[in-house]
């Protein structure tokens, strides 16, 4: 349904950065639109717009109704963690065909093969620092991404239906360092996203026909059982609902150096005992 409300008077791009109030403006108008509508606003609105996907189902239907809202719609920005299945990277090409839209692929920094990033890492670093390896896989690439190409604005793939830290989703979002997040299915469920996948023969990943349904790493991605949650295949069995680039970013940051200090203390002093034995 459609909005009644007038859009709210706004240069076109928006000056940055947004105050709290102008950005509840915009939520109160863009909450009843529908996601095309929310994508158009958008368009038009938001500075130097870019799209962070997946390529998982969400992102895929904004990727489709952006095809046809525009003849040029923002460039895409994947982030390869160098550990997708085999079927999300050929997913990737096959979107890369269809739509003709540019993707930008970043991965952890110095790092091209999963070999590079073992030798530099260690094996299963996600076993051993989670956190970090959700920094260096996703939030630094990200923030890499976004310098690079001056990224103001974003188009992300999260709906409030996804639960956990997604539950109080609003259309569009300032995170801490000030990007702007706009959320154009922040209301559909996945039933909605599945519909429109059918009706309009969106490319999606083989691995949705064999009991997955949201797909990130190979390691940390399971099948989901009849009745449960959409992400119940995301980190089974941990309370973690997301992978790091929807959080604050300063403070992951601080982290990670923390923790790479004490690392670097830890091998130091263990190359000391071995060198005094």
């Amino acid at each position: 349904m459609a909005s009644t409300s007038q859009a709210p008077d706004f240069p076109k791009p928006l000056l940055l950065p947004l105050s709290a109030s102008d950005l509840s403006k915009i939520n109160v108008y863009l909450s009843p639109l529908t996601p095309q509508e929310i994508l158009q606003w958008g368009l038009e609105y938001l500075p130097n717009l870019y799209q962070t996907t997946a390529f998982g189902l969400t992102g895929l239907v904004a990727i489709d109704m952006l095809s046809k809202l525009t003849s040029s719609p923002p460039p895409l920005i994947f982030l390869d963690t160098l550990y997708h299945f085999q079927e999300t990277y050929e997913l990737v090409e096959e979107v890369k065909k269809k739509y003709g839209v540019p993707v930008h692929v970043f991965k952890p920094a110095g790092c091209e093969t999963t070999q590079d990033f073992e030798e530099k890492y260690g094996e299963r670093h996600w076993e051993v620092d989670e956190a970090n390896y959700d920094f260096v896989v996703k939030v630094e690439p990200a923030r890499r991404a976004y310098e690079e190409f001056n990224v103001q604005s974003v188009i992300t793939g999260r709906r409030a239906s996804q639960g956990g830290a997604r539950a109080s989703l609003q259309p569009l979002e300032i995170d801490s360092t000030g990007l702007l997040k706009l959320n154009p299915l922040f209301a559909w469920n996945f039933a909605l996203v599945e519909w429109y996948i059918k009706e309009n023969h969106v490319p999606r990943n083989k691995l949705l026909d064999q009991g997955y349904r949201s797909v990130g790493d190979w390691h940390s991605t399971s099948k989901v059982e009849e009745g449960q949650d959409e992400r119940a295949g995301r980190w089974a069995g941990k309370e973690k609902t997301e992978c790091g680039l929807h959080e604050d970013y300063f403070k992951m940051k601080a982290q990670a150096k923390t923790e790479a200090l004490a690392d670097s203390t830890s091998k130091d002093r263990g190359e000391l005992v071995s060198a005094v034995a």
